[in-house]
């Protein structure tokens, strides 16, 4: 059952600093601070070691040193008050940016559980593409989100967290999904398409 979900939790591995970022980081400065030395040792720690690569890593460890030399070490409290904006925007542009380039940030996931001979196929970089668009679009409405949270519009602080946490859990959910949803879809049209030739010929030998 493992093997099943092994693919989201290598995706969910790059996001590692993001994520114990998102848990440690809020509710005080000092806690803001700490989320910040810590993710950005696990950028460090993870590039180091190959365990994270890409256009991710590098806006991640763009995005933690900027923050943790100014809000730890310059105690600047506009980065601190936009930190959610920031941190949001840094991630949406960095995954609409691999895909602009063609590679995005899913394929070399991807790879890794599917046969060499696939790789250039059509349908495995599209399927790439569709969730890594996903996860940019994602991006970006947490983005706004984190700008409503700011301004204290319309709902209440936790109300943007809530939906903000149910869009991520959403796309993690999607984006092992959505492989195996084209997968069943490619079989069964598989299976119709040389029943329907055969139903055509024998329509057009009576003729």
């Amino acid at each position: 059952m493992f093997a099943k979900y092994k693919p989201v939790f290598k995706l969910l591995l790059a996001f590692l600093p993001w994520l114990s970022f998102l848990i440690i980081a809020h509710g005080s400065l000092v806690r803001l601070k700490l989320g910040l030395i810590i993710a950005l040792l696990l950028s460090v720690i993870m590039g180091i070691t190959r365990l994270h690569r890409g256009v991710i890593l590098w806006g991640g460890l763009l995005f933690f040193c900027y923050a943790t030399l100014s809000v730890v070490v310059f105690n600047s409290m506009w980065t601190a008050q936009h930190m959610g904006i920031i941190a949001n925007g840094v991630l949406a542009t960095s995954v609409w940016l691999t895909i602009a380039l063609k590679k995005p940030f899913t394929l070399d996931y991807a790879k890794e559980h599917t046969d060499p001979s696939l790789w250039s196929n059509p349908l495995f970089i599209r399927t790439s593409t569709v969730i890594a668009s996903v996860w940019g679009l994602v991006f970006c409405i947490n983005t706004l989100l984190a700008w409503g949270k700011m301004k204290h519009l319309f709902i209440p602080e936790l109300s943007y967290e809530i939906v903000g946490y149910a869009l991520l859990i959403g796309t993690v959910i999607f984006t092992n999904w959505y492989p195996n949803y084209v997968k069943r879809r490619q079989t069964t049209m598989a299976a119709v398409q040389p029943s329907t030739t055969v139903g055509f010929q024998e329509e057009f030998e009576e003729r």
